[in-house]
């Protein structure tokens, strides 16, 4: 039997009045009612509803229990909205993790208005250069510059990974302006050293740079590389070289002319950068809510999930 079915039909047939009545309101058959009525009765050991051919009249004990049964299918109704509500409400923990830089400059600015529209959201955010394992790290989802070739992940792409070339005013005076890509093997080239698992770990010391004549490949060499954007930074303002730095990271001191673009005319390639999320993951409020603020913040105009 089902308890709270039959406990449904009894309401029903003292709100109606007949068993007919509740049948309609039911979607039952009166034979039905009768049924689950029986049933209950039986359970409970005692008379529910006096009934007569022509008349029927609740019990001194089915007075009390409907009211307990009214408070709980209550209960049962408050729980199921909860339910529904924890479905299509975005609430809970969120942890997520992006390069330091893209946290900095991009993600936590943007995580204000995240949590103005999402209040019932908590977000974790690990903000680190190194690969991350979603499922051995515990995250949800994960930024990440470069596309991936894991097939159990889903990757939304964001607006490319700009690159400048760089250096400071007081180290081209001292040292020149590189007029060509091939001047660079002249001069103290910064470079960023890259984390353990990284798909750029092994790539060789060269900076790639589309021209007038089309993409060369630079072999670089300098006194100095680090494993940290900022601090990267910080060095070529202090004039000790030139580095390929993130333009979110540079666009304030390149305005503020306290670092020059150097080979204007030879842009580094851009970097791709997607936001990725596990493809068998069960896509809960939260994370879809995340998904598609990140997608709507910094996404590309053509973009498509694949």
């Amino acid at each position: 039997m089902d308890l709270l079915k039959a406990m449904t039909v009894f309401v029903r047939v003292v709100e109606t009045g007949s068993l007919t009545a509740a049948g309609l309101a039911c979607d039952l058959s009166p034979t039905m009612v009768g049924n689950h009525l029986q049933a209950l009765e039986a359970r409970l050991g005692t008379r529910l509803i006096h009934r007569t051919t022509r008349k029927q009249q609740i019990s001194a004990f089915g007075r009390a229990y409907y009211e307990r049964c009214v408070e709980i299918l209550g209960l049962v109704s408050d729980a199921e909205r909860l339910a529904l509500d924890h479905l299509v409400t975005p609430r809970g923990r969120l942890r997520i993790t992006a390069p330091v830089i893209f946290s900095n400059e991009c993600l936590i600015p943007a995580i204000v208005d995240y949590c103005g529209r999402y209040p019932d959201v908590q977000l974790d955010v690990v903000a680190t250069d190194a690969l991350s394992d979603l499922v051995e790290d515990g995250l949800e989802a994960a930024i990440r510059i470069g596309t991936p070739a894991n097939p159990d992940l889903v990757a939304r792409p964001l607006q490319p990974y700009r690159l400048v070339l760089c250096a400071s005013r007081a180290y081209l005076v001292s040292n020149g302006v590189p007029a060509t890509p091939e001047e660079l093997g002249s001069h103290q080239c910064l470079t960023y050293a890259y984390p353990p698992r990284s798909e750029m770990r092994a790539a060789q010391p060269e900076w790639m740079l589309s021209g007038p004549n089309g993409r060369v490949s630079v072999p670089i060499d300098g006194r100095l590389k680090v494993d940290n954007a900022d601090t990267l930074r910080r060095a070529v303002l202090a004039g000790m070289g030139i580095a390929l730095l993130p333009a979110i990271l540079v666009d304030a001191d390149l305005k503020a002319e306290r670092l020059v673009e150097v080979l204007p005319k030879y842009a580094p390639p851009a970097r791709s950068v997607n936001l990725l999320y596990l493809r068998d993951r069960q896509m809960t409020p939260k994370l879809r809510s995340f998904i598609d603020f990140m997608v709507e913040r910094f996404g590309k105009v053509s973009d498509s999930e694949t």
